[in-house]
């Protein structure tokens, strides 16, 4: 359903049955540690203009793993992120 690299690829499947009969699948929730509980692989300074999509490439090797970003920064919003001056803790990778 995700890809392998999704955050959402390892959470287990559920499923729900309907007063009606009918079944609905969904993943179950996703629940974090706070950021300080990440390893840190490093710790950077957002430049003007600069997108936490670009980060992630330059840091994690993948634009897509913004996420873990977000999460070793207890950030919900991207975009709270990419303000420049900012210092960002970019986590170690979890299985």
């Amino acid at each position: 359903m995700f890809d392998p690299l999704s955050r959402y690829a390892g959470l287990e499947d559920a499923t729900l049955t309907l007063p009606d009969g009918r079944t609905v699948a969904y993943k179950r929730r996703r629940f974090l540690l706070p950021g300080s509980a990440l390893q840190p692989l490093a710790e950077v300074t957002v430049a003007p203009s600069e997108r936490l999509d670009i980060i992630a490439a330059r840091t994690l090797g993948d634009p897509e793993h913004y996420w873990r970003i977000c999460d070793a920064n207890d950030a919900l919003d991207p975009a709270e992120l990419e303000q420049p001056g900012r210092r960002l803790t970019i986590p170690l990778p979890q299985p």
